[in-house]
């Protein structure tokens, strides 16, 4: 049926367009049935039963339905379309759209829907047409609604498969001269640091990446080991003072080169270089940028040669060896003569002093202090260094022993960059250790090991916090997994056999000691080997390698908590104790743990152990 919207009168045949009296254009159903503006659309949503929507709220379209319920829709009139969200400010200003169904001819239903809506005088065609075109409005904004609904799922879940994770790898030095072997490994170490300032990307550490140094890396295969979603490469060739750096990075995901550049650069702009490759690598992961991400782009010194020192510093710390420690302690203090105001070289300086007893290089009252007026310098010119933290909490958790001092500097570098994985190790197995804090040390080891999964340095200083929670079991796994990654790293023998001895396995200890001296004849593994060997009967050879330990402590530094060890195993409890206080007197590191680690057992029911104890808490120092 079809009526006049001006006259009211009905036609049966729907082939009719114009009324016959005043030549309107007619409409389906009876004139009483006219949707009110702002209707955006008649018949069935899904049932049988007309629908009504109220739209008070954004369309639910995932997850759910319309079904045969009755549902009503409200639009503000005109829509109000912000962030996907039809805006409704005062009900009373809404209109209620109710959606019918098509009308049927002579059907009953179309007295219902008449008493719905009460019939209204003849309008102009004008008007019609406005309500048409508000019609019109209100459905595009409906669709403009769905449409941004769906495109916003669309994108934001193309974003998920953002690259949020990168591994940089050693530079391939193609100079062929070892003697810029530094600039190599110090342009991917550099980038390393600078991309490890954004707060949201996963940076491989130096530790994990440099194991791929001089080998046939796959990137696939990288990322896998390593977790990441990307790789990058690069490459240094050049002759005398003129170089080329190519870079390429992959999205080992799919195998696809994301971005790859050729620089051609003199020595001198490799710092500004270092910057433009950091900037696009950001650029390429299409990171977003703030004040707080400066680290990218931040000019931490304007002398080049400055910066070649302290790469070449960089370059000898990261061989870990005593005499590669003093040669980067030189470089560093070379950097800070060229510029005094360079404070990344001055938390080098800071870094290796705190090395320095540990590695027999200098005894901890000669180094120690210089590490905290080096770290003290470096926070003042750059507050922003989480390494610089780390260095200086190490100076207050093993030469001052005031771990609460020490905890708030390594509470700091995390706040500075929580990704930093060796600021969670030192945490763990320095400080927290020492005040018994057994729980909270484990959980920053297993945070650093998250991080850096493939060091086996991080891997075995948490199997060390087991040990000195007594939980020598798990201590024993843990270490096992780091050998089953890098069987050839001592410290792991040194603590797998400390685990060894905790739980009553002297054979074993013996074993895992041996294997350790057969990689690095450290006084901590041969004083240990003693402890170990006189447990097993094996006394003779415990005798002789005291002597060795003994001799060499005539020529070099050795820490007196060592010879305590050994002389302790052998009965001679006086010289044992003797050592123990000279390391206080010397404040040794050793002595900040003296009252947690199972090592000293056997000294801890004589009295003057409780002594040794006593001064070790008098002597805190801020």
């Amino acid at each position: 049926m079809k009526r006049c919207p001006q006259c009211a009168r009905d036609y049966n045949d729907d082939s009719l367009s114009f009324c016959l009296d005043d030549g309107s254009e007619l409409l389906f159903g009876p004139a009483s049935g006219r949707s009110e503006p702002g209707t955006i659309a008649t018949g069935f949503l899904s049932g049988d039963e007309p629908a009504t929507a109220i739209q008070s709220e954004p369309p639910a379209l995932a997850g759910g339905q319309f079904t045969g319920e009755s549902k009503t829709a409200i639009l503000s009139e005109p829509p109000a379309i912000a962030g996907g969200l039809i805006g409704m400010t005062d009900e009373s200003q809404l209109n209620t759209a109710i959606l019918q169904p098509p009308a049927t001819a002579g059907g009953s239903d179309s007295k219902e829907r008449q008493s719905l809506s009460p019939n209204r005088a003849a309008e102009p065609r004008g008007k019609v047409g406005s309500r048409r075109m508000q019609l019109a409005v209100a459905v595009i904004a409906v669709l403009i609604l769905v449409g941004g609904f769906f495109g916003f799922r669309y994108f934001t879940s193309s974003n998920s498969g953002s690259i949020n994770s990168i591994a940089v790898l050693p530079f391939e030095n193609r100079s062929g001269n070892a003697d810029t072997e530094y600039l190599s490994d110090g342009l991917a170490e550099s980038l390393i640091y600078r991309l490890s300032q954004l707060p949201d990307l996963k940076v491989s550490p130096t530790s994990s990446v440099f194991r791929y140094k001089g080998k046939e890396a796959d990137p696939q295969v990288v990322a896998k080991e390593l977790g990441v979603d990307s790789v990058m490469t690069g490459r240094i060739t050049g002759r005398g003072d003129e170089f080329t750096i190519s870079v390429n990075l992959v999205d080992t995901r799919n195998g696809k080169s994301l971005w790859g550049e050729q620089y051609e650069r003199k020595q001198s702009e490799l710092l500004t270089t270092q910057r433009e490759i950091a900037t696009e690598i950001a650029n390429k992961l299409q990171l977003k940028l703030s004040g707080e991400e400066r680290g990218l782009t931040k000019q931490y010194t304007t002398s080049n040669e400055a910066y070649q020192l302290y790469m070449k510093g960089r370059y000898q710390w990261n061989q870990r060896t005593g005499n590669s420690l003093k040669q980067a302690a030189d470089f560093f203090n070379q950097a800070v003569e060229k510029d005094p105001d360079f404070a990344l070289a001055y938390s080098g300086l800071a870094e290796s002093y705190t090395l320095f007893g540990v590695y027999s290089v200098a005894a901890p009252l000669d180094a120690m202090p210089k590490a905290k007026a080096a770290a003290l310098r470096a926070i003042e010119l750059d507050d922003s260094l989480a390494e610089t933290h780390v260095a200086l909490g190490i100076y207050y958790s093993n030469f001052a022993w005031n771990q609460p001092a020490a905890e708030k500097e390594f509470r700091r570098a995390i706040e500075l960059n929580p990704n930093y994985a060796t600021a969670h190790q030192q945490f763990g197995v320095e400080c927290l250790t020492a005040m018994s804090r057994f729980d909270e040390a484990v959980t920053e080891g297993k945070r650093a090991e998250e991080l850096d999964p493939l060091s086996p340095i991080i891997g075995a200083d948490l199997g060390h916090i087991l040990t000195r929670a007594r939980r020598f079991d798990e201590s024993v796994a843990q270490l096992d997994r780091v050998l089953a990654l890098d069987p050839n790293f001592w410290v792991t023998y040194w603590y797998l056999g400390m685990a060894y001895q905790g739980k009553g396995q002297y054979a074993e200890a013996v074993s895992a000691y041996r294997k350790g001296m057969a990689l690095n004849r450290s006084e901590w593994l041969k004083a240990l080997l003693i402890n170990s060997l006189v447990k097993t009967g094996e006394r003779q050879e415990a005798v002789k390698l005291l002597n060795e330990l003994q001799a060499e402590s005539e020529s070099r530094y050795v820490s007196g908590s060592a010879l305590a060890i050994a002389y302790g195993s052998l009965g001679e409890k006086d010289k044992a104790f003797a050592y123990l206080n000279k390391d206080v007197d010397e404040r040794a590191s050793r002595p900040a743990v003296f009252s947690v680690n199972p090592v000293w057992d056997d000294l801890r029911e004589d009295p003057r152990f409780a002594e040794v104890l006593r001064r070790v808490e008098a002597g805190k120092m801020d």
